[in-house]
């Protein structure tokens, strides 16, 4: 009987994967530098790709929300908006939008981020945590919901087999969740949590890095290599047929290395960060292998997350009992004393 309700969850995650993929084109490999780090002009190169690249993972500011100026944003109708810090020349991408389902006179708020090709926000998520104390800011991320690209079939410029505007876009990614924060913070919100669900996680994980105003991150369905997820996954067959014969995964790696969370295991390893890490067993989209190699490294620089492996698949863990597990887990996580 289980191994039948096994299959039974294995065939929906296939059929889930397969709604997306007539959606998604191979398409040529670009490099374009000048779009991944500013100033770069080299946009060929990837020689000199790799060189910026490495010098971003040394560098804190390649992920830093410098702007100490006064924010501008509208927060009106649960919603707040404001400017990207990233400009990409699309006008809707860089307007950011976040949905706030507020719980006062909580000074708790979740920075929730979705996951790739979401086509919708996660009220449930939100209302679940609301009802637990918790205010849920669900931000949307480059190309998606209310910043999605005129035509587009996919949110294609977030992940693509365009190694630069990858970069970009998930720098704009963490710059915007950086900025949301402050905005929250300025708000009267002194506790800062993250929770991200597959791709979001990579987001949630390297702000959670780099920024020490968040004291607790939930990263669902998440690894380090960002590269080998893509090169092994199944919501990616499309970006690795595209690349494959053209370049390496090692190369791969070393390009996306600014977007690998093991670069920054010693900074995830703070002593003030609390970390959840939720694993699906049977995930072909980002493969367990891969989040145990993340958790492995965070280990050996001295923390030890706290982790759930549920026996399910990417996206069967949206059904109960599995996403119930997961929402219980993160509600212990935010409650927890830091201390």
């Amino acid at each position: 009987m289980t191994q039948m309700y096994h299959g039974w969850l294995d065939r929906y995650d296939e059929r889930r994967a397969r709604r997306s993929d007539y959606l998604k084109e191979e398409a040529a490999l670009a490099i374009d530098a000048g779009l991944a780090f500013p100033g770069a002009s080299d946009a060929d190169d990837l020689t000199m790709f790799h060189r910026h690249a490495d010098q971003a993972v040394a560098d804190p500011a390649f992920f830093a929300d410098d702007d100490n100026s006064d924010l501008d944003y509208v927060w009106e109708n649960s919603c707040i908006r404001f400017r990207s810090s990233v400009s990409t020349g699309i006008e809707k991408n860089d307007l950011v939008w976040a949905k706030v389902t507020e719980r006062r006179p909580s000074d708790h708020a979740l920075v929730i981020f979705h996951h790739w090709n979401a086509s919708s926000r996660y009220p449930q998520i939100a209302n679940f945590f609301s009802w637990r104390g918790v205010t849920a800011v669900e931000i949307a991320m480059p190309y998606h919901f209310e910043r999605r690209r005129p035509d587009a079939k996919h949110a294609d410029y977030m992940l693509s087999q365009n190694l630069g505007r990858t970069v970009q876009s998930m720098r704009q990614a963490v710059l915007d969740g950086r900025k949301l924060i402050r905005i929250l913070r300025g708000e009267g919100y002194g506790r800062i949590s993250v929770l991200g669900m597959s791709l979001g996680s990579w987001v949630a994980g390297l702000i959670s890095a780099h920024d020490p105003t968040v004291g607790k991150a939930a990263l669902f369905l998440t690894a380090g290599s960002l590269a080998d997820m893509v090169w092994t996954g199944r919501a990616t067959r499309h970006i690795r047929a595209s690349l494959e014969d053209e370049i390496a995964l090692i190369d791969l790696r070393r390009a996306w290395a600014p977007l690998d969370l093991e670069n920054y295991a010693d900074k995830l390893a703070r002593p003030d960060l609390d970390l959840l890490i939720i694993l699906a067993k049977r995930d072909t989209v980002v493969l367990p292998q891969l989040s145990k190699g993340l958790i492995s490294n965070l280990r050996s620089a001295g923390i030890v997350p706290s982790v759930l492996e549920l026996n399910c698949g990417h996206y069967s863990l949206s059904l109960p009992p599995y996403i119930l597990r997961a929402g219980l887990q993160t509600s212990r996580l935010l409650t927890r004393d830091p201390s």
